[in-house]
């Protein structure tokens, strides 16, 4: 059986444990490779983790040019190799998800690898496995199906296109598609910059 991330956004309590988890894995040189999001921050404390969805067709790799990102046997999208990384930024402004980082002390893209030397030997990934509330958990779909109301989805539309997944996003059902909309947000003029300036 194939082992998956379910990540539950009404199970997390916003303690950051999975970020600190994460920030201890080999590699990462005390970087977290996963982080939290305010879902409406001006009306609730609801925090959501967020990791890579490892795409099946991930556009993170479709646009290296240096062919640093490789998938695995498994649908593991990798961190991009130190050996191959330009540095170039192009999987940053291609994930829908806006997961990969660059790291300009080394000019290399990092990002979420599920625990990739953990989860090859059958370990659960660090995150899943300091989760106080189960907002991220590690295991098959039919063991997630078991314990929750919520049902695992793995396509997500961002306008035209859709996007499958090897994680999942845990939602109510039924939902068979979760649309992924932007708020445009209008610029602030400079004398609202600077009255938050002064007020801070």
């Amino acid at each position: 059986m194939i082992q998956e991330l379910y990540i539950d956004p009404n199970r997390c309590i916003g303690c950051r444990a999975c970020e600190q988890a994460c920030s201890e894995c080999p590699g990462h040189g005390g970087i977290p490779m996963i982080h939290l999001d305010f879902l409406d921050r001006a009306e609730s404390v609801q925090t959501a983790p967020t990791v890579c969805m490892h795409c099946e067709d991930p556009a993170c790799a479709s646009v290296c040019p240096a062919d640093a990102i490789k998938v695995d046997a498994e649908g593991v999208v990798l961190s991009a190799m130190a050996e191959r990384c330009i540095g170039c930024g192009n999987c940053v402004l291609a994930c829908p998800f806006g997961v990969p980082k660059l790291d300009p002390h080394r000019d290399l893209m990092m990002k979420c690898d599920l625990c990739y030397d953990r989860t090859a030997v059958g370990l659960r990934p660090m995150c899943a496995t300091v989760c106080p509330s189960g907002a991220i958990f590690y295991g098959t779909r039919g063991e997630v199906e078991d314990i929750r109301r919520a049902q695992p989805l793995d396509r997500f539309a961002f306008g035209a296109q859709t996007v499958r997944t090897r994680n999942h996003l845990m939602v109510p059902s039924p939902t068979d598609l979760l649309e992924v909309t932007t708020t445009l947000v209008a610029p602030r003029s400079r004398a609202e910059q600077l009255l938050e300036e002064c007020l801070c």
